[in-house]
């Protein structure tokens, strides 16, 4: 089992960065690939980026591609997403993400946190 907490998120102008962080517990973080999420107000919750368990495959959605970097720390039981040239778009509470295997699907994830507020002003 492994609790989630994200952070680093907040009210950024377009065009800007933010660096959201998702810290793990337990021994097992480092076997799980993570992914982050994000949902809008009104909208289903999407799948944003992932990565495998030793950091060497990603995956992106095309709305953030080039745009967003996901990376991960194990030896911190922490993921990062870099997420840089912002958009009002983007604007969402971020979740990040757990479970064996990498996959984009929300519904294969068995571990989340409790989300943080990406805010991006026009």
């Amino acid at each position: 089992q492994v609790q989630l907490v994200e952070s680093g998120g907040g009210l950024v102008q377009a065009g800007g960065s933010l660096r959201l962080s998702c810290a793990g517990s337990g021994r097992t973080f480092r076997s799980y690939a993570m992914a982050w999420f994000r949902q809008a107000p009104g909208k289903e919750r999407e799948f944003v980026a992932a990565i495998n368990w030793s950091g060497d495959s990603t995956y992106y959605a095309e709305s953030v591609k080039g745009r967003f970097t996901i990376s991960r720390d194990n030896a911190k039981n922490t993921v990062y997403l870099q997420m840089n040239s912002l958009k009002p778009e983007d604007t969402a509470v971020y979740y990040c993400a757990a479970r064996f295997g990498l996959t984009t699907l929300s519904n294969e994830y068995r571990y989340w946190g409790q989300g943080t507020q990406v805010t991006v002003s026009s």
